[in-house]
């Protein structure tokens, strides 16, 4: 027994009886594992058949379509991760060297190292207890604080700074409050542009997650409800945009059938077509997975719906989430770690939030508003397994 536990009155043992209840026996269990079922062996054969395994192939442009389709918007461009595809996404989205950019602390490390790839500065804003993700109207009133307008465009008082993007994540596939955000993006002169990395197939009213902003990056990392084994994309609706972002994503390249003439600093992110075969199949699957990580949420919301220090985070209203990671949220920070410890020490793979971007070295003399509901979410928040199969009970 940890020292943590022996000081609180806090028993981890109900809570993991009510989640072994809804898993099967196997050990050791991951959090969220690839899976491949579908016709993965038979499009990646074809690449390696045809010899198309780089980054130009038939596969590569029926992914950029598949992942448009997917989020709602007119174009895809394929990246070879979700963080250099939301880098050349603030690139494309005209940020600029030294502007601010706003990224809620509680996020993963990408949508901040994104903004430093950029030359820009993280300037960091709290989230809200209904999404997890940013909070639109705590955003609007610290820019009421500490902003201004001058010729179309936001300026941070304190530091003299340009404020040109607000970056929102969904986190683990909740839908962020984006009506909201985007009336506060309009008001502000902010480009929105969204992190969809991890909600790919969910909806608020309706609407697909990655269509809500100027551009939006998804990223198909191996732990991702659909994978490319690592990959990502840039989605929008404006053409001209995704022009340049293929363009930008493929060195700069002028079309030539020999000559290699580049005419501004460009980027190596273009996706092999292997991996674009694998996640030609994969998207073929997502219905499924969706729908089985969706029964996997609700087996686990009765679970644990009659445990007083249990609380199952469930989707925001008007939403249908992915629930790519399903959370379960505890007293505080000691129950976290008695928990995490006894799931981990059953074999089955749990963890905490990521550690809140504002703490972080490197993130030390970056811009930030009060944080205090995010620090109490990373204080609270338990990650289950996840994975798809999980809702089939395999």
């Amino acid at each position: 027994m940890s020292a943590l536990l022996k000081n609180s009155a806090f028993d981890p043992s109900a809570i993991v009886d009510a989640v072994r209840s809804v898993l099967p026996e196997t050990r050791p269990l991951p959090l969220h594992e690839p899976e491949f079922i579908g016709r993965e062996w038979e499009y990646v054969k074809d690449c390696i058949d045809t010899g198309w395994v780089s980054s130009v192939g038939s596969y590569v442009d029926r992914f950029e379509a598949l992942c448009a389709e997917a989020t709602g918007t007119r174009f895809g461009i394929a990246c070879v991760n979700g963080t250099a595809a939301l880098h050349i996404a603030l690139v494309a989205a005209g940020v600029q060297r030294d502007d601010e950019v706003l990224v809620q602390a509680l996020t993963f490390v990408a949508s901040a190292n994104a903004v430093h790839h950029a030359g820009a500065v993280p300037h960091f804003v709290d989230s809200e207890h209904e999404t997890l993700g940013l909070d639109p109207d705590a955003l609007d009133a610290y820019l009421g604080e500490i902003a201004e307008s001058r010729d179309g465009a936001t300026y941070n008082r304190r530091t003299g700074r340009r404020i040109s993007a607000v970056v929102p994540m969904h986190v683990f596939g909740h839908p962020v409050r984006m009506d909201r955000l985007v009336e506060v993006a309009e008001r502000w002169h902010l480009d929105l542009v969204e992190d969809a990395a991890e909600s790919l197939g969910s909806t608020r009213n309706g609407r697909l997650m990655g269509s809500c902003g100027k551009l939006a990056a998804v990223s198909f990392n191996g732990n991702k409800t659909i994978t490319t084994g690592g990959g990502g994309a840039v989605v929008t609706d404006d053409e001209a945009l995704a022009k340049r972002l293929k363009h930008l994503t493929t060195t700069a390249k002028l079309p030539h059938r020999w000559a290699f003439d580049h005419d501004e600093v460009g980027y190596n992110y273009r996706l092999p077509n292997l991996n674009a075969a694998l996640g030609c199949a994969q998207f073929e699957m997502l219905p499924q997975f969706l729908a089985e990580k969706r029964v996997l949420a609700e087996r686990y919301r009765t679970a644990l719906a009659h445990l007083p220090d249990a609380q199952f985070f469930g989707q925001p209203e008007g939403c249908e989430s992915n629930y790519w990671l399903n959370v379960v949220m505890v007293p505080d920070r000691a129950a976290r770690e008695a928990l995490l410890e006894a799931l981990n020490a059953d074999g089955i793979q749990a963890r905490p939030c990521w550690t809140p971007m504002h703490e972080l070295s490197f993130n030390s003399d970056c811009p930030q508003a009060s944080l205090t509901v995010t620090e109490e979410l990373v204080d609270r928040i338990v990650n289950l397994p996840s994975s798809p199969k999980l809702g089939r009970g395999i």
